[in-house]
């Protein structure tokens, strides 16, 4: 049988999903919710129990994610990717040749990165899946320091923060985990959020790069009202209320289709 690696991808964020809004769940309730077979439920459990996202139990699983929890970077990387390849490419064409950019971790700027490879630009990416996207291009790159959070690999600490501080960047781009006029730039861990204020107050520009589904999420920690950004570049199907807030604060909004 033809195996669908998106379709098991979306199956395995399901069922983290799921489990982590019930606490636990059955085998065979995961498979009437999924369509897929016992067996196949059974092997995705093993895993995401791998990744440290579940508990097994015999004929189930329960969560090991507290609610409001980021999903883990592995099923986040392979979700939206078309659509936050396009954010990418329309955030590259705002940076001019010369800039220097300071990018913040996260899936979305992952791509951002990839777009900016090739580019005559400086680039001092804060996780290194960007940091590793961005080598044997002709980008110049800058390193920070600091603690390498597990999995999404993400720079935070004293480290990273002095880094920021003793550089002065064009432009930050920042990759929400929450972006809404009520509630302002979130981010689900407070070591990050700390990161993302020290990269703005860096940085002469801010631009903030979300697809439609960040603009329906808060995050535990407060990074910024939405009134410091500078723009916003998400999809055409970003709720079009909170467009028109972000607009009628002074943010420039692009949308791709």
């Amino acid at each position: 049988m033809f195996n669908d690696p998106m379709a098991s991808t979306n199956r395995l964020r399901r069922i983290t999903e799921a489990t982590r809004r019930s606490g636990e769940l059955t085998v065979a309730e995961l498979a009437e919710l999924t369509g897929a077979s016992e067996m196949t439920i059974r092997r995705d459990l093993e895993t995401l129990a791998d990744q440290g996202v579940l508990e097994r139990f015999r004929g189930g699983a329960r969560s090991l994610l507290l609610r409001g929890e980021e999903p883990p970077f592995l099923l986040r990387v392979t979700e939206a990717t078309e659509a936050k390849q396009r954010i990418a490419a329309d955030i590259a064409n705002l940076i001019a040749d010369g800039e220097s950019v300071v990018l913040d971790s996260g899936t979305t700027c992952l791509q951002v990165a990839y777009a900016l490879r090739d580019r005559k630009v400086t680039v001092m990416p804060l996780s290194l899946h960007a940091a590793n996207a961005l080598i044997g291009g002709t980008a110049k790159i800058l390193m920070a320091g600091g603690e390498p959070r597990s999995g999404e690999l993400a720079l935070t600490g004293p480290l990273a923060e002095a880094s920021l501080a003793a550089l002065r960047f064009d432009t930050a781009i920042i990759g929400p985990c929450g972006l809404n006029t009520a509630n302002g730039l979130t981010a689900h861990d407070l070591a990050d959020a700390a990161i993302k204020r020290a990269a703005m107050a860096s940085s002469r520009r801010l631009i903030a790069a979300a697809d439609a589904s960040k603009f329906t999420r808060t995050a535990l920690a407060f990074v910024t009202p939405v009134t410091t950004l500078n723009a916003v570049v998400t999809e055409e199907t970003a709720p079009q209320q909170e467009i028109d807030a972000l607009t009628a604060a002074g943010v420039t909004v692009r949308t791709v289709p």
